[in-house]
């Protein structure tokens, strides 16, 4: 086994236990157990983990449940105390506290915030021919993939960073995910990254400013909130995210995002085949 499928292989059985971890963040994860659901020994399991996630076991528990909490906040119900007291929180303080330091707000002042309403421009974009490398696991691991991409890519200068998205990544198995990047200077595909092409369309552009975690309630509340009384309607197109800074150097609640969601006239397609 060449070291290239032995890192894949190792990706793969973390993803595993990463997987557990997001199919039920309540549930008492123990080293032991997602060391068994990995086939790694317990005692080498932690180290593993941590070299290939970035992060502690420890540290995924907490930011998943605190993501599913901000799905939850896209709704009107239930109350932020029932959704702390899901998210594993035993009062509304320490769910409030730990939410602030996970979104940059807290729980009610973030639901207003996607109550009120997301800011939309429609912008046209050209063709896109976009440097990509599949994620492969749930959707909690794609920044360890943008990772990957970044040093597959080391000192190739790059336009702009961005995810392309396809599908729900509630819905499992339909959701699909490269971390891409346009490049200022075109390089060969590899066995790992590939050449994308995204025909020219329409998007409905929102800029989202905060950590990457609030990216899945944002686009919630757009196809919730503004979607419907636009007079738009989806196209099959990826949603685009465009990283405009990168948290490397960039303070969590100062990072900025452009959503982009593909869309056209809503009736269009009827009206043109009349």
């Amino acid at each position: 086994m060449n070291p290239r499928q032995s890192q894949a292989l190792y990706r793969e059985r973390i993803a595993l236990a990463v997987a557990a971890i997001v199919r039920e963040p309540l549930a008492d994860h123990t080293l032991h157990s997602l060391a068994a659901l990995a086939h790694f020994s317990p005692f080498h399991f932690h180290r593993v983990y941590l070299s290939v996630t970035g992060e502690t076991v420890a540290a995924t528990i907490r930011r998943v449940r605190l993501a599913q909490a901000t799905r939850q906040l896209v709704r009107t119900e239930p109350s932020v105390t029932r959704i702390g007291q899901d998210a594993g929180y035993d009062s509304p303080q320490a769910f409030s506290r730990a939410f602030r330091q996970f979104a940059g707000a807290s729980p009610l002042a973030f639901r207003q915030r996607l109550q009120a309403g997301p800011v939309v421009s429609l912008e046209t974009l050209p063709a896109l021919h976009i440097h990509a490398l599949r994620h492969v696991g749930p959707p909690a691991t794609i920044a360890h993939t943008q990772r990957r991409l970044r040093l597959l890519l080391g000192q190739t200068p790059v336009r702009a960073r961005l995810g392309l998205a396809w599908g729900d990544p509630e819905q499992g198995e339909d959701f699909v995910y490269y971390a891409g990047a346009e490049l200022a200077t075109p390089l060969p595909p590899t066995p790992d990254v590939q050449t994308l092409s995204i025909l020219p369309g329409l998007y409905a552009v929102h800029t989202l400013t905060g950590p990457y975690t609030q990216i899945g309630a944002a686009i919630s509340a757009l196809y919730a909130t503004w979607l419907p009384q636009s007079g738009y309607e989806p196209e099959n197109r990826p949603v685009l995210e465009h990283y405009l800074n990168s948290p490397r150097d960039t303070a969590l609640a100062a990072l900025q995002t452009r959503l982009m969601i593909p869309v056209r006239a809503l009736g269009a397609l009827e009206g043109a085949g009349a």
